[in-house]
């Protein structure tokens, strides 16, 4: 559970974990929802696949409130792990009754935020690791050529 907590709180990689769990959330749900399984059962399963302890935390206490008659809103808003953006769309979805286009909704945004963030990460990534083999290769060189120079120089 510390893991987890921590991987969300890492700067540039936490965000990037927070998307995916949130869309993985978002797709089971959606699924599970368009099959005919109810919601809390569905928000009992959707918590197993999320792949982290902080939002299966979070979406099981979801799913204890919601059984005790709460909105599915509501307890997704309160737990914190879920943003603004999703908490509201889940609303207008379950207002509207549409709640399992909504979550695939949701889901398709958050796999194209995963998607364009990693490709920025990639390109960030590309000039520092040429750099890094650079320095590496450099090294080596050095480290192969001053012994040649000193055994050059004590012939002398």
């Amino acid at each position: 559970m510390a893991v987890d907590a921590f991987t969300f709180k890492i700067p540039i990689f936490g965000e990037l974990i927070r998307k995916t769990s949130i869309s993985r959330f978002a797709v089971t749900m959606s699924s599970l929802l368009t099959s005919g399984v109810p919601v809390v059962e569905s928000l009992g399963i959707t918590a197993q696949t999320s792949g982290n302890k902080v939002v299966e935390k979070a979406v099981l206490l979801s799913a204890e409130r919601i059984a005790a008659g709460e909105s599915i809103v509501t307890p997704l808003k309160d737990c914190g792990v879920f943003p603004p953006l999703v908490t509201q769309l889940i609303a207008t979805g379950e207002e509207s009754g549409q709640l399992p286009d909504m979550l695939e909704n949701i889901s398709t945004f958050y796999d194209e935020e995963v998607d364009a963030a990693v490709s920025t990460l990639t390109s960030v990534i590309e000039p520092i690791m040429i750099v890094f083999m650079g320095g590496l290769v450099g090294v080596m060189l050095v480290a192969m050529y001053l012994p040649m120079f000193d055994i050059i120089g004590q012939i002398k």
